[in-house]
């Protein structure tokens, strides 16, 4: 079984009606390459900055939402709609990453769950708790192609995430992503052919477009990692699309020729998602 895959790799505006209007050209355009699922980067309409994620922050089903869910439709295609600023009844604010299929309907939602809170000497610091509060859900989805699994960048550093949603089933990992010009050409590639190989997963990361003047630069480099920890597309630093094709089977291929997940010794170390 095969999928296509569309990345697109946007810059952030300060205006979240330009940011959904750029979305929505950008996905149609997608969908005529023939790609099944479409993927947008973390925050891909709220500059990525602390103070910014209340003020841009709406409940679900709100104008964003609704854009992201009649374009899904209108260019018939599952769109994994990067991540936006969630707000709930109480007040309280998540970074939030929507999945909606070719009929628009909603079909996974997947708050952070790992705040990125850092201090690297020399670097980037960032502090997400300031504003954002942390989910706390494991997230997988059913399509036509099979279980997905879904997370949002810093999830994707803690391997017993990864580990868990392939558990569940998952063949793809989707991960909207922004690391920045410390942590990016450290840790970027490295990260997510380590988990697609740990997981013998296909691993999707989009990214935002690197923007010299934002206050928060993105390292950019979407990619798309195979289960064998092959680099099979990725972007430079500047907006664009990576469209790739994934031959799903290859996913079986590998778990079947190197039996990782079965030669676990659960007999001495489990890991399970507590209720």
């Amino acid at each position: 079984m095969k999928m296509k895959i569309a990345q697109l790799q946007s810059k952030v505006h300060d205006d979240r009606e330009k940011s959904a209007e750029e979305m929505r050209r950008a996905v149609l355009t997608a969908a005529e390459t023939g790609a099944d699922v479409v993927t947008l980067p973390e925050m891909f309409a709220c500059p990525y900055a602390a103070e910014n994620f209340p003020l841009y922050a709406e409940e679900e089903g709100g104008p964003l939402w609704r854009a992201c869910s009649e374009t899904a439709k209108e260019a018939h295609v599952y769109l994994q709609a990067g991540s936006m600023p969630e707000k709930d009844g109480a007040g309280r604010v998540y970074n939030t990453a929507y999945v909606f299929d070719r009929a628009g309907r909603r079909i996974a939602k997947h708050r952070k769950m790992h705040l990125f809170d850092i201090n690297v000497a020399g670097g980037q610091v960032f502090k997400e708790s300031d504003t954002l509060s942390a989910g706390n859900e494991v997230t997988v989805f059913a399509t036509e192609f099979g279980v997905m699994g879904l997370c949002i960048c810093y999830d994707f550093r803690f391997p017993e995430l990864a580990r868990l949603m392939t558990e569940e089933g998952a063949k793809v990992i989707f991960v909207p992503a922004a690391f920045n010009m410390t942590t990016g050409p450290a840790h970027w590639e490295l990260m997510f052919r380590s988990r697609a190989v740990d997981n013998q997963v296909f691993a999707v990361g989009t990214a935002p477009a690197r923007d010299e003047t934002a206050g928060y630069t993105s390292w950019g480099h979407s990619l798309a990692v195979s289960p064998w920890g092959e680099v099979i597309g990725q972007l430079d630093e500047g907006e664009g699309r990576l469209v790739t094709e994934f031959d799903l089977d290859r996913v079986e291929q590998v778990r079947e020729q190197l039996p990782l997940l079965r030669h676990r010794r659960k007999d001495l170390y489990t890991l399970h998602k507590i209720p």
